[in-house]
C-alpha cells in the first residue's frame, strides 16, 4: 500500500539538484522538436509566482506529428509489435530503475511546478510511481486469452490485442504519478502514446522523456507534447488516428472529451474526473484516529485532489468534540516554502485557481457556514490558502455541492445510518469514500450502499498500484490502475478455426 502519507525525514541527499531545464522542447520519435507554431508556455512556481522556464508550446499540428510518429511505431512489423512481451516489461522495470535513479531530481521538480511538498514528493509521489512502472513491467508477458469450447467442429480462443494509438491527457496535481498511471498499463499492453502535460506542471514529463529514451524504448513509442487543452488536448480528443483517449481531470472538460471522441471516430475512451466525496465517521469510532484520517483526507497535496474526503459527515453525538479537534489540528498546519522540511502546505497551483477557492469559502460565510478557522489568503507573495474549516453545513450550499480542490474542509452533522447513505449518495459525482466505524456490520452495510468506485473503512487515501481506481456516475468511466487498467488497453478477438475432429 501507498499511504498518502509521509511522516519521515528529508533524505540525506536533500538539496537542490542541477535541473534540465534544457529538455523544454516536444519529444517525439526519442527527438526534441521545436513547435510548429513557434510559441512557449510560461511555466510558474506557484510558492512564488515567478517564472521558471517556458516550453515549447504543442498544438494540432504537433499532435499531428505525433501521432504519426505514433502510428508508424504501432505498425505490423515494427521494433516495437515485434518485441517479446517480456522485453515490453523489462524495459518498464529499467525506467523505473531510472525513475529511482533521478527521485532527488523528479521530487524537486515536482515541488517547484506544482507547489508539491518536496517529502510528500519523494515519499510518496515518487514511491508509487516507482511501484507502477514495476507493477506494470511484470504484467507485460502475463496477459492471456481463454480457450472456448464451442459447438461443432471448432477450435476458438481469444487474444488480447494492443487497441493501438493512444492519447494521454494527464492534470497538474499530480503530474509525475498520473504520468505512469497512463503510460505504464498502456505499454504494457503494447501500445503507443502520445501524452499531453498539464500546461502548468509539464516538467517532470520532460525530465521522463529522457529516461524513456535512455531506458530504450523505440522511436515513437511514447510522444510527449505539452499544450493547452482547447488546443493540443482537443486535437487529442477528435483525432480520427488515436484510437483511445485517456483523461484524468475535471467533469466539465471529461465531457468535452468524450463528446469530442464520440463526433470522431468513436475512439476508446477512459475518464477519471472529478468527485465530492463523503467521509462518514459514527460515533462508535476512534475519534483520535478519525480526526486525523479525516484531516490528511481532505488536507493532502493542499486539498487538491479529486478523491479528497470534503464532506465530512459526523454522528451527532460526537459531532462537538469532532469539530473542535478537527480545528485544532487544522491550525497546527505549517504553510511555506515545499522545499523546506518541516512544513505541512504548499500553495495552490496558479492564481485562477486560488481565487475560485477564496470565491467558494466567501460563498459558505453567505450561505450560513461556521467558519471555525481559516478563511482567506496567507503570506506575501505565492497562492497559498489557510487551512480552512467549516461546521454547521447544509446539503444545500455551495461548498457542500461543489468541487473545492482545495484546503477546505466541511464537517456535517448525521443522526442515523438511512439518512447518512441518503445524504452521501446525492451527489452527481462517485469517486471515493470513507467509513469510520468499529462496528463491521456496518462499515459494509455502508459500503455496499455507497455509490463510489472506491470505499475506504477506518483509514482513507490508502491507494496501491494493485487496486483498481475509477467513479461512479459522473466521476468517470473506466478504471485505472491493478489488474482492471490493463483491460481499458486491450481489444479482445475472437479466433475460430475449422478443423476436422473435435476430442470433447
Amino acid at each position: 500500500m501507498v499511504y498518502l502519507s509521509y511522516n519521515k525525514s528529508p533524505p540525506a541527499c536533500f538539496r537542490k539538484p542541477h535541473f534540465p531545464f534544457w529538455d523544454i522542447q516536444i519529444f517525439m520519435n526519442n527527438e526534441w522538436h521545436d513547435s510548429c507554431c513557434g510559441r512557449r508556455i510560461p511555466v510558474y512556481n506557484p510558492a512564488t509566482g515567478e517564472l521558471l522556464c517556458e516550453v515549447e508550446e504543442g498544438d494540432k499540428e504537433d499532435i499531428d506529428k505525433a501521432v504519426k510518429c505514433a502510428r508508424q511505431a504501432f505498425q505490423l512489423g515494427s521494433p516495437w509489435r515485434r518485441m517479446d512481451a517480456s522485453e515490453r516489461g523489462r524495459l518498464l522495470c529499467k525506467l523505473a530503475d531510472l525513475v529511482e535513479r533521478d527521485r532527488q531530481i523528479l521530487a524537486t521538480l515536482e515541488a517547484i511546478d506544482s507547489g508539491k511538498l518536496f517529502l510528500v514528493a519523494y515519499f510518496v509521489d515518487l514511491v508509487g510511481t516507482i511501484k507502477t512502472l514495476r507493477y506494470y513491467g511484470g504484467w507485460a508477458d502475463k496477459i492471456q486469452g481463454k480457450t472456448i469450447p464451442v459447438d461443432g467442429e471448432y477450435f476458438t480462443f481469444t487474444r488480447h490485442e494492443p487497441i493501438g494509438v493512444c492519447g494521454q491527457i494527464i492534470p497538474w496535481n499530480f503530474p509525475l504519478l498520473m504520468f505512469a498511471w497512463k503510460i505504464a498499463p498502456a505499454l504494457c499492453c503494447g501500445n503507443t502514446v502520445i501524452i499531453k502535460p498539464a500546461e502548468q506542471t509539464p516538467l517532470t514529463a520532460l525530465h521522463m522523456a529522457s529516461l524513456i529514451k535512455e531506458a530504450g524504448f523505440p522511436p515513437g513509442v511514447v510522444n510527449i507534447v505539452p499544450g493547452y487543452g482547447p488546443t493540443a488536448g482537443h486535437a487529442i480528443a477528435q483525432h480520427m488516428d488515436i484510437d483511445k483517449v485517456a483523461f484524468t481531470g475535471s467533469t466539465d472538460v471529461g465531457k468535452i472529451i468524450k463528446k469530442a471522441a464520440g463526433n470522431s471516430n468513436l475512439k476508446r475512451v477512459t475518464l477519471e474526473l472529478g468527485g465530492k466525496n463523503p467521509n462518514i465517521v459514527f460515533a462508535d469510532s476512534d475519534l483520535e484516529h478519525a480526526v486525523e484520517q479525516a484531516h490528511h483526507g481532505l488536507f493532502f497535496n493542499q486539498g487538491q485532489c479529486c478523491l479528497a474526503g470534503s464532506r465530512v459527515f459526523v454522528e451527532e453525538p460526537i459531532y462537538d468534540d469532532f469539530v473542535l479537534k478537527s480545528v485544532e489540528r487544522a491550525k497546527k498546519r505549517v504553510l511555506g516554502n515545499p522545499l523546506v522540511p518541516g512544513v505541512d502546505q504548499g500553495p495552490q497551483i496558479d492564481k485562477k485557481h486560488f481565487d475560485k477557492i477564496l470565491e467558494l469559502i466567501e460563498s459558505g460565510r453567505r450561505e450560513g457556514a461556521k467558519l471555525e478557522c481559516g478563511g482567506g489568503a496567507w503570506g506575501q507573495k505565492g497562492f497559498f490558502i489557510q487551512p480552512t474549516v467549516f461546521s454547521d453545513v447544509t446539503d444545500d450550499m455551495r461548498i457542500a455541492k461543489e468541487e473545492i480542490f482545495g484546503p477546505v474542509q466541511q464537517i456535517m452533522k448525521f443522526s442515523s445510518i438511512e439518512e447518512v447513505i441518503r445524504r452521501a449518495n446525492n451527489t452527481h459525482y462517485g469517486l471515493a469514500a470513507g467509513v469510520f466505524t468499529n462496528d463491521i456490520n456496518k462499515a459494509l452495510t455502508i459500503s455496499a450502499a455507497l455509490q463510489a468506485g472506491t470505499v475506504w473503512v477506518n483509514c482513507y487515501n490508502a491507494m496501491s498500484s494493485q487496486c483498481p481506481f475509477g467513479g461512479f456516475k459522473m466521476s468517470g468511466n473506466g478504471r485505472e490502475m491493478g489488474e482492471y487498467g490493463l483491460q481499458e488497453y486491450t481489444e479482445i478477438k475472437t479466433v475460430t478455426i475449422k478443423i476436422p475432429q473435435k476430442n470433447s
